[in-house]
């Protein structure tokens, strides 16, 4: 098992230790199925932005965002 020394981790180093396993888990996409209720998920979050409800941000510029509120 491996064990990282989250209590001693910033929230940035956090985040950045899930970029790099999301990073890692997702570099061989077509090995992995994403479950039904996360169709759901972009399918609703795809009807918010049709209706203006919700609108598009940069991914750089979500997590900069992410970031900063948890500084």
């Amino acid at each position: 098992m491996i064990s990282l020394p989250l209590t001693q981790m910033s929230r940035a180093e956090k985040l950045m230790a899930l970029e790099a396993l999301w990073e890692d888990l997702t570099r061989n996409g077509e090995e992995f199925e994403s479950p039904g209720w996360h169709r759901e998920e972009l399918s609703a979050a795809e009807q918010r932005v049709k209706s203006g409800q919700e609108q598009f941000v940069n991914w750089e510029a979500a997590k900069d965002q992410l970031r900063k509120r948890h500084e």
